[in-house]
Parts: C-alpha cells; structure tokens; sequence
C-alpha cells in the first residue's frame, strides 16, 4: 500500500497531493470544531496504527499489504481527526523510515487518510445503533479494500509504473479485500471491547 519513489509518473504525483492538500484544508477547518478528549486521542491512536502497519507482505511489482486502521480513526475520532491521524502515521513513515516515498507520500495519504478513513466513517455511520459492531466491520473491510483499489488505480495509471490496469487492479484491490476481512474483524473487535469498556473513546466517531 506504501508507494515508493519512482512508481508514479510527476502527474500522478501532483494531482494526488492537490487532492490530499485540498482536504487536509477542510479537515484542519472541520477539526477544531472536535472535542479536546477527541484531540488527545490523536497522538495515542497514531502510535497504535503506526505498530500495527509495521506488518507488510509483499506483492508483485513491488508494493505491499498492510493493515491500514483508516477506519478505525474515524470511527474513535471522527473523519477530519481521522485525516491527521494517519498524516501523521505516514509522514513519520515516509520521512524518519522511508516506508513510502516523499514525492509518493500525496497518493499515500489519499488511500490511507482519505479513501479508507472518509469510507470507513460512512459505512459505520449507515448502520444503526444496534448493528454497530457489524458495521465497523463492514467498515474495516470495505475501506482498506477501496485503499487498495485506488492505490491500484494509481499505479496502473502511471506512466512509470511496469504494470497497467489489467494487472495493478486485480492485484492490489483482490489481495486488500482479502486482508480486508482481518481488518475488519480487528476494528469490529476493538469497537466492542472500547464501547463496553470506555464508550467515551468512541464518542468522536458518533459526533
């Protein structure tokens, strides 16, 4: 899921930060308006989410699969917290370890910060108050697969990338539904345990 430098084309690389700049915007707007409890929790719950994507498994061509935890952030935090949350995660990723490239870090934060948090949020958010644990984990699965997807479509897209579509699509989106349901049974789980013992946590994804 991490790109590294070389992978995609300098178009690819621009139109991704743009979009991840534009919305990190309206996250820092939308973001102070969070309680100060949700605030605390973003340095914890990025250390938390930093660990758990340490575990990789390589794929074909030379990207990866990983935990995400997207929508697990929105769940605890919200969606605009969320956004920092795991900005936070990849910048430390791809500037302290290179896990990730610099001129990729646009298109890493897009999948990972956007696509699976803002997709994780809303898949939750549809489902009533009594289906909840189903729907983080429905959350889970359907937001690290839809990272994958869009990271797949990056790829194939780039001009500098050896595979095309037909390949980066197949590849990246099946293998990240697949993990998906990991995912998924790891939110699902940290939401039951969270909201029988400290609800408070999960206020910010209910806000």
């Amino acid at each position: 899921m991490h790109i590294p430098d070389g992978f995609l084309d300098p178009a690819t690389c621009a139109a991704t930060y743009l979009i991840t700049i534009a919305v990190g915007v309206v996250a820092f707007r939308r973001a102070r308006l969070a309680g100060e409890d949700a605030k605390l929790l973003v340095p914890v719950l990025a250390a938390a989410i930093f660990v758990a994507q340490m575990l990789n498994w390589p794929l074909p061509g030379g990207t990866s699969l990983h935990l995400v935890g997207g929508a697990l952030a929105a769940i605890l935090v919200g969606p605009w917290l969320g956004y920092f949350v795991m900005l936070l995660v990849l910048a430390v990723q791809a500037l302290v370890f290179h896990d990730g490239g610099i001129t990729t870090l646009g298109a890493n934060v897009l999948n990972m910060g956007v696509v699976a948090v803002l997709t994780g949020y809303l898949v939750y958010k549809a489902f009533p108050e009594r289906w909840k644990t189903v729907g983080a984990f429905a959350a889970g699965w359907l937001s690290l697969t839809l990272a994958g997807i869009a990271c797949g479509i990056e790829l194939g897209l780039s001009s500098q990338f050896l595979y095309g579509l037909s390949v980066t699509l197949p590849v990246m989106g099946g293998w990240h539904a697949l993990l998906g349901l990991i995912e998924g049974a790891i939110t699902a789980a940290v939401y039951a345990y969270l909201k029988a013992r400290a609800p408070g946590l999960i206020a910010g994804g209910r806000a």
